[in-house]
């Protein structure tokens, strides 16, 4: 009969038995871990409170600034409303035997300031200046005069339609009619609007506007 094979004392039915040692290192071993588990979430909740009583912190000083008007916050302003050089007065219209007109053809149609003048003439205008000149409006005619001359300027501008008024410094009131390149013909005189209104600056509306001032200075104009 052969003999039997000494016993594993670590092998039990083919499994390995865990000795004390063994079971002391592994829960020593698991403990550790738990530990560190548990010092990572303490050190988190550290930063998390720190950060937190940071933020409180920085509120309630920056509330406190703005209390004391130590700090503005800036906030959205309306873009300025533009101002208009255009005049806002109501006028009569002015009887046309009272205007004293000067007539200036700034385009390259030859004889358009005298045609235009002859046309003046024949609704009872005092026609003045007549000629050529080299102005930087571009559109369809400047109306130009001072302060006194407004309201000549606006019975003017019933006569020509689309025109832009313009003021300069003279102190008469005489008014200039520039021609641009746009103007077509002056409005058939039994239409003409002889209601009261006020005076027109189309350019204002445009996208771009002209920048000079004043298109010409008039009393520059060569005489006739």
């Amino acid at each position: 009969m052969a003999s039997k094979r000494p016993q594993d004392p670590d092998v039990l039915h083919g499994h390995h038995v865990v000795s004390g040692p063994e079971l002391r290192a592994a829960m020593e071993v698991a403990r550790d871990a738990d530990e560190t588990a548990r010092v990572r979430r303490r050190v988190l909740h550290g930063v998390v409170l720190v950060l937190l009583i940071g933020l409180i912190a920085a509120g309630i000083i920056l509330a406190l600034a703005i209390i004391n008007g130590r700090l503005k916050i800036p906030s959205a302003e309306p873009a300025p409303t533009p101002v208009s050089s255009c005049p806002a007065s109501m006028f009569d219209y002015t009887p046309t035997d009272k205007i004293n007109l000067n007539v200036y053809n700034s385009t390259s149609r030859p004889g358009l300031a005298h045609s235009v003048a002859d046309e003046f003439l024949a609704r009872k205008f005092v026609v003045g200046n007549v000629s050529n000149i080299n102005a930087g409006y571009r559109g369809v005619a400047a109306v130009v005069s001072g302060a006194a001359g407004q309201a000549a300027a606006f019975t003017v501008q019933r006569h020509v339609p689309g025109s832009d008024y313009f003021q300069d410094g003279r102190t008469d009131a005489s008014v200039d009619v520039i021609l641009a390149q746009d103007y077509k013909a002056l409005v058939p005189a039994e239409l003409v609007d002889q209601t009261p209104g006020k005076l027109s600056c189309p350019r204002e509306n445009r996208r771009t506007a002209d920048t000079d001032k004043l298109p010409v200075m008039p009393a520059a104009a060569p005489a006739p």
